[in-house]
């Protein structure tokens, strides 16, 4: 049906434009060659370039946070009318741009901040990092997962958070080893960390760095691990058990659409944030595309029973893919902070009964029982 309804925006833009050209960029925070974040927003750069005849892109890699004001002035020096800033370091410098040219349109993934033409945008993973975890939880033999993540930022930390508790849901000892590298983009850190959690005794990873870095050094000791953006499946095909799949092209298509049907404008933006899960097709569970969990762990995640509180004794396999059903109903049957949750220090964090709310969810600073390492920003109360 949103293909339908997109559609239907692209003819009416091009009768009210009469098929007017609309300049599209994109700022990216690393190379399109790292098979990861940025791999994935200019695979959905491309669907978009290639669903509409009227929409030309460009983009630029490797945009340091700090610069991204001097890249937007020479984007809106080429014309270009709707600028999506792909890093959530580039929230500040979007805003300040906002002002300078009251005429563009922009658009910042993972953000929080609007104006009248700043959109937000965010293809969020938490529910299928739940799954992950539940599948990591089932696999590890020593009790120790790895986790190799990026900057602590909320999004992070909402996502590891979602793991762990997939993963004390299969294996109620179970903890998940956290590594901070401070880099979207560092093979070279990637292996460090992954190579020290490997001392530590993990046998299991996941991650947050835009390269298939972790998979591989796993892959090395025989150790299974999760895609993560991109389908790493090819990389380690026999230690790849499944991941987090994104498709931005899905936002792009749409929202690039409504700009051109005239239903967005730079003065009707400051409420407009995507927030699109598995039930709008943003995220997709996945080794590969269309492969939920690669076929090689089916045996050993349905050897793997859990009693769970809903659906009693049932193994690992078939819960996940009950609850991946649940998760993917609009009506969001079932969510991974859904109470009684504490964190670490023994807070209670979501009552019984309740949920987070999404800005609860975006704001996201403590870490769940079970979360082991460092943690900036923690509160104490």
């Amino acid at each position: 049906m949103r293909k339908v309804w997109i559609a239907v925006l692209a003819v009416l833009g091009a009768l009210a434009f009469g098929q007017q050209e609309l300049k599209a960029g994109w700022l990216y925070v690393g190379p399109i060659g790292d098979y990861g974040w940025t791999h994935a927003h200019d695979v959905g750069r491309r669907e978009a370039a290639a669903a509409f005849p009227w929409l030309k892109t460009i983009y630029v890699e490797n945009v340091p946070e700090g610069q991204a004001g001097s890249y937007i002035d020479q984007m809106v020096r080429q014309g270009v009318k709707v600028i999506f800033a792909t890093s959530f370091g580039y929230m500040d410098a979007v805003l300040e741009a906002a002002k300078r040219y009251p005429d563009v349109i922009f658009a910042h993934a993972t953000g929080f901040k609007r104006a009248p033409n700043v959109a937000t945008y965010m293809a969020d993973f938490y529910q299928v990092f739940y799954l992950n975890g539940l599948m990591a939880g089932a696999l590890t033999k020593t009790g120790k997962v790895g986790y190799v993540a990026a900057f602590p930022i909320p999004e992070l930390k909402r996502h590891i958070n979602a793991f762990t508790l997939g993963v004390r849901a299969a294996n109620p000892k179970a903890k998940v080893l956290v590594r901070w590298i401070y880099e979207w983009y560092n093979p070279a850190a990637a292996k460090e960390a992954t190579e020290a959690l490997i001392a530590e005794g993990a046998d299991v990873f996941a991650f947050t760095e835009d390269s298939p870095t972790v998979v591989q050094v796993a892959a090395e000791k025989g150790f299974p691990s999760f895609s993560h953006y991109s389908p790493m499946l090819k990389f380690a095909p026999d230690h790849v058990v499944s991941g987090q799949l994104v498709h931005w092209g899905v936002i792009y298509k749409d929202f690039l659409a409504k700009v051109y049907a005239g239903l967005y404008t730079p003065k009707n933006l400051e409420d407009v944030d995507y927030w699109w899960l598995l039930p709008q097709g943003a995220v997709e569970l996945g080794a590969d595309f269309g492969v939920p969990i690669n076929p090689k762990f089916a045996g050993r995640l349905k050897a793997k029973a859990v009693n769970h509180p809903i659906f009693g004794e049932i193994n690992v396999y078939d819960l996940v893919m009950k609850l991946h059903g649940l998760m993917k109903d609009v009506e969001l049957a079932f969510d991974p902070f859904q109470g009684p949750i504490k964190d670490r220090r023994g807070i209670l964090r979501v009552p019984e009964g309740l949920r987070l709310t999404k800005h609860q969810l975006e704001t996201m600073e403590w870490a769940v029982e079970g979360v082991v390492g460092p943690w900036p920003n923690e509160p104490k109360k």
